[in-house]
């Protein structure tokens, strides 16, 4: 059985859209952010640095999420999985609205490499899509799971003092893990463990380049 494309020209009008605004334009947020009434603490240059180059990371990890949840969308044959994938997709926008802000406070910027990550994703989701939906929703447990181990390494990475970057990460992580228990309970299931280590080694690719540029 072929996968459900969704090829009508205003199907492509709107990833198109998706895509220009996740990339260029400033996100927002239905939700509180969570660092909101968290006083900004006094950091030196080098922490300032170093927590800017980790909500960067953060920042395109979510734009990659983006894609890939659209890509996986437009494949997915199931309907509840579309709509698990664009729900987790919305909840995704609001992490990148909250990145973003944390950047400008920290007086930095997002990574000028988000329109290829953009990009790769996309074209990942939409192949993880193809393969089916048990696979499709497996695909997006993994990446979530290993979402959860980078965030878990931030926070233990980023300034102690700083608790406005540390509130937003601790309620992305919890984000991220109701997303993959979703996934599961859709029928999502394990990959193999080649696939695995290839999101990992792309992963760590994205995470070098994000932090420096």
């Amino acid at each position: 059985m072929l996968p459900n494309f969704t090829a009508s020209p205003d199907a492509f009008i709107l990833q198109v859209d998706k895509a220009l605004r996740t990339i260029f334009a400033t996100a927002s947020s239905r939700r509180p952010y969570p660092d909101a009434g968290i006083v900004e603490a006094e950091l030196s240059e080098a922490d300032k640095r170093h927590a800017a180059g980790l909500m960067r990371v953060n920042h395109s990890g979510e734009v990659c999420a983006q894609a890939l949840y659209q890509g996986q969308a437009l494949t997915a044959r199931n309907p509840e999985a579309q709509r698990a994938l664009i729900e987790a997709s919305e909840e995704e926008t609001e992490h990148l609205a909250w990145c973003e802000k944390r950047l400008n406070e920290l007086g930095s910027h997002k990574s000028l490499l988000n329109p290829l990550w953009y990009a790769g994703s996309f074209t990942l989701g939409a192949l993880a899509g193809a393969l089916g939906d048990k696979w499709n929703l497996g695909f997006l447990a993994e990446t979530e799971h290993q979402v959860e181990g980078h965030l878990n390494s931030h926070l233990s990475e980023l300034p102690e003092q700083d608790a406005k970057s540390r509130a937003i990460v601790e309620q992305m992580k919890t984000d991220e893990i109701k997303h993959a228990e979703t996934a599961i309970s859709h029928g999502g299931v394990p990959l193999p463990a080649p696939v695995k280590q290839a999101m990992q080694l792309t992963s760590k690719l994205l995470t070098f380049a994000a932090y420096r540029v």
